[in-house]
């Protein structure tokens, strides 16, 4: 749930322990808990924002069962577990943009949490708008290419509405504006396609490589941390980070 649109990031993501899985599950139930009472109940053909909850869901691999559950349970829920939606900016090591999106019931211990990583982690809890600037919100479907002919995945993605289409070795990446994100999404769905990846993300229009192994290691473990947090639901970043290409 972090870090910028490279396959790499989302192959981290696929390989976390059972214990990560367990994190993302909790993280994606509270927001399809969210869809189904600000987005207008629990069935998802009128409520796109919980039918976009529910693909994420599904490509993250949470069973079926597990998301009915919740929006089972949201729906009868009424006022219990209120979540607000805020979200943090700031700088990680050596002025790497960072943002970070949350769900919490309680905003002073998210805050608290929030600003105690930046600071113990070499960074700094900055005001809203210090770094959104450099990032632009895109939806983000990701395939992974095999078995799949490149030209027709990018004729249908088009033809779907996306904005942008690009190839690397191992993945397709497909680009909407936020806007078209639902109806693409859908009607690649419907054509069958499988999804890595798929959500509304932000984009760096820069990144920072940083060169000192130290500031290195703190920005990861600031990423660690912030994603540890259960009421951090995403942590978006500009940092280019060449150890996790050498990883692949």
């Amino acid at each position: 749930m972090s870090g910028h649109s490279k396959w790499n990031n989302i192959k981290r993501k696929k390989e976390k322990t059972d214990g990560a899985k367990a994190k993302i599950f909790t993280k994606i139930g509270r927001e399809l808990a969210v869809a189904v009472k600000e987005g207008g109940g629990p069935d998802p053909a009128s409520n796109s924002k919980l039918k976009d909850c529910i693909a994420k869901a599904k490509a993250n691999n949470v069973p079926n069962d597990n998301i009915e559950r919740i929006i089972k349970k949201a729906a009868g829920d009424g006022d219990a577990d209120k979540y607000e939606s805020i979200v943090y900016e700031g700088y990680g090591p050596s002025g790497v943009a960072v943002i970070v999106e949350t769900l919490t019931d309680n905003r002073n211990r998210t805050a608290g949490d929030v600003r105690h990583y930046f600071d113990k982690f070499g960074g700094n809890l900055g005001t809203s708008g210090c770094v959104s600037f450099l990032f632009s919100e895109k939806g983000l479907i990701v395939m992974e290419r095999e078995g799949l002919d490149e030209d027709k995945v990018m004729e249908d993605a088009l033809e779907a509405g996306a904005s942008d289409f690009k190839a690397d070795e191992d993945v397709f990446e497909i680009y909407t504006e936020p806007g078209d994100f639902s109806g693409v999404r859908e009607d690649l769905e419907n054509k069958g396609y499988e999804f890595v990846s798929a959500e509304v993300e932000m984009i760096p229009s820069t990144y920072t490589t940083l060169t000192d192994e130290d500031a290195a290691n703190n920005m990861q473990r600031l990423l660690d941390a912030l994603e540890d947090n259960d009421d951090v639901q995403n942590v978006w970043h500009n940092w280019d980070n060449p150890e996790e290409d050498e990883e692949e």
